[in-house]
């Protein structure tokens, strides 16, 4: 449609009232409507909660996840104000309620430190919910108030229920199903956000769920050094949890830090007033600075260096695990974004480097043995990353040492140069590998069939990794190097697919890969390049007396197939694919591959404190802790009543 002719006026100009906005681009606030933006509205009222026992006014929050689908934050801290604001003749808690931008959190007279920063965390959860119902516990009385339908006040005002000697606030809301992809509220999810939480601050959390029953309580004495400790349980440390504390200025810092054996990843967690900076930021930046001076100029000083050249810190940090920690006051609290997940601040940055460079200065003269031993595993870092990279350099420019490493009859490469838009299938098997190589565009996708299961990289070093001849071959297929060296910019491709079959050894193929991506390749997956296929699993069907097809359809779950077998109609006959092999080449191109009528899974990091010890249970050499955690976890009970025609 042409616009030249279109006139823009004043009459084209919308203004939207109120929480309007919120509800036309609830993104802008949440990140997402999916299961990220529906579980991002509870540590908004988390924050908060966090926010009274932070500056010492409670010590206890309970969040409950109720049956009907909503969730409850309770705090003692000293509730929410009641009293009028007389320039809006409204009570305190409707206009921040109902208000953008309105709190407590502008200036350091109410908090000395707070997560809070634009004033609109209270008013989201109210307009993405169908009801948010507030009560307050405050001057010996309790005080309530409530909003429907995104935000709208019911006809009664702000009203006392009676008397009480307690102080807090609750607030209970149920997410509005027109908004999110999901209202179903995660166990885990909420589990582990709020275990990272009291890591980060003195008080008691207690986690309740009642439509299973289940409770969980999280107090941690130690804070950021029982994280460290959680983390590594499944690790064999080279020293114990090495801890340090310090105020400079306004901004009172830690940090928590443990290198171990035969870890060959980085594991930084950071936090800005109790806040995960999943992205990063300033203190990250600070970090990795000082640590970097401090381990090159103790080496220098005790003549350690190889050569003149200092050790790059990416060779520095191979096998940490850290957790870092600032508390900074409202006029340094710099966020990045409503979500918060990078931290700006300019001064953090200074404060940090300096703090770390002084501290774990002194750490390494105090300790030389521990220090001896690190040097040694830096340049033994050293060391692998240069072979990668030397191996990398080679594929790209000696042909020789590319048809070694890539055999010519297993990767089927996409013609196409632009590689953003090329994918490439990672297919379990020869047989899937041939019926993919006939079913995919030879313009976008390529093909790279394996040959068995994958190594396990868990606690793998990189110099052995190498030799796998399956990752060595994704590696150079991919393009990017690995390990410290990868390079995201460099890839061949701008989708990495898994492709294998529904049952026990596909999901094992898959989690292998995964492991192999998440410790080698992490920044595929941090930029949302990483997918597993989803083939479906049964083929529902109708022929005619000659025995052609006059309907078919292909279902991916129990509820699908219900859904097809009703499309259909009567007469139809029900087929399970047990694995890619058993499709023809139509039925994998068109249910699988098309990218017009597939399904993908992404694979995105939500909680990279669970991802860690996710993988150190179920990838790592203790099959004790491995086998309780199966027990646990998984229900043996379910079998498949599937028949093979349904008539």
């Amino acid at each position: 449609m042409s616009l030249e002719n279109k006139s823009y006026t004043a009459d084209d100009i919308t203004i939207l009232q109120g929480l309007e906005g919120i509800r036309k681009r609830p993104a802008m606030y949440i990140g997402s409507t999916n299961a990220f933006g529906l579980h991002h509205l509870v540590w908004e009222m988390i924050d908060n909660a966090v926010d009274e026992v932070m500056n010492g006014f409670g010590d206890t929050i309970i969040v409950t996840i109720h049956k009907d689908g909503s969730v409850s934050v309770s705090d003692n801290g000293r509730g929410i104000p009641v009293d009028m604001i007389p320039a809006y003749k409204k009570p305190a808690v409707e206009i921040l309620f109902t208000t953008l931008h309105s709190g407590g959190k502008f200036s350091d007279k109410v908090y000395n430190a707070s997560s809070g920063l634009h004033g609109v965390g209270t008013c989201v959860v109210n307009a993405l919910s169908d009801f948010c119902d507030v009560t307050i516990y405050k001057n010996g009385t309790i005080n309530h108030i409530r909003f429907e339908d995104g935000g709208k006040k019911v006809a009664v005002p702000l009203e006392v229920l009676g008397t009480t000697k307690k102080t807090g606030t609750t607030v209970r809301f149920k997410p509005d199903a027109t908004v999110f992809t999901t209202v179903e509220f995660k166990w885990d999810t909420i589990y582990n956000h709020m275990q990272g939480r009291a890591f980060l601050t003195k008080g008691h959390f207690l986690l309740k769920d009642e439509r299973s029953g289940l409770e969980q309580e999280f107090y941690y004495e130690d804070g950021i050094k029982q994280y460290v400790e959680t983390c590594n349980q499944n690790k064999r440390p080279m020293s114990d949890i090495i801890y340090f504390q310090e105020t400079e200025g306004k901004i009172e810092m830690s940090v928590a830090m443990q290198y171990c054996y035969e870890d060959y990843a980085e594991t930084l967690f950071s936090y800005a007033n109790s806040i995960r900076t999943k992205d990063g930021g300033s203190h990250e930046t600070g970090f990795r600075l000082g640590l970097t001076r401090a381990v090159n100029d103790f080496a220098e000083a005790n003549k350690l260096l190889k050569g003149k050249t200092n050790l790059d810190g990416n060779d520095i940090r191979e096998g940490l695990t850290a957790v870092i920690s600032l508390k900074l006051p409202e006029a340094l609290n710099e966020f990045e974004g409503q979500t918060k997940s990078k931290l700006g601040s300019p001064e953090a940055l200074n404060a940090v480097n300096n703090f770390i460079y002084k501290n774990f200065s002194y750490y390494l003269a105090e300790n030389k043995d521990f220090a001896l031993t690190l040097i040694k595993k830096c340049y033994d870092s050293q060391a692998a990353r240069l072979a990668a990279r030397k191996a990398r350099e080679e594929t790209r420019t000696h042909k020789k040492a590319k048809s070694e490493m890539i055999v010519s009859d297993k990767l089927t490469p996409a013609q196409s140069k632009d590689y953003k838009n090329c994918e490439l299938f990672i297919v379990e098997g020869e047989s899937a590998g041939g019926s993919a190589r006939k079913a995919r565009d030879r313009i976008y996708q390529a093909i790279l069939p394996l040959r068995g299961k994958p190594l396990n990289t868990d606690g793998v070093t990189m110099d052995r990794m190498l030799k796998n001849e399956e990752f060595s071959t994704i590696i150079a297929t991919i393009g990017s190097g690995v390990g410290q060296g990868f390079n995201v910019e460099d890839a061949h491709y701008g989708k990495i697919i898994i492709m294998t079959d529904a049952d026990t050894d596909g999901a094992h193929i898959q989690t292998l890969l995964l492991t192999f991506f998440y410790r080698y390749m992490r920044p595929l997956i941090d930029a949302g390049m990483v997918y597993v296929a989803v083939p479906p699993l049964y083929h529902v069907q109708k022929m005619d007396a000659k025995g052609r097809i006059v309907a078919e359809k292909y279902a991916w779950d129990d509820k699908d197939l219900a859904l097809a077998k009703q499309e259909v109609g009567r007469g139809y006959t029900v087929s399970r694919f047990k694995g890619l092999g058993e499709m023809n080449v139509d039925q994998l191109k068109d249910t699988t591959m098309n990218k017009a009528k597939r399904k993908l899974i992404q694979i995105h990091i939500e909680d990279a404190m669970l991802v860690e010890k996710r993988v150190g249970i179920l990838m790592g050499k203790d099959t004790t802790i491995r086998r309780q955690w199966v027990e646990e976890n998984v229900d043996f009970s379910n079998h498949d009543d599937f028949k093979k025609e349904d008539i």
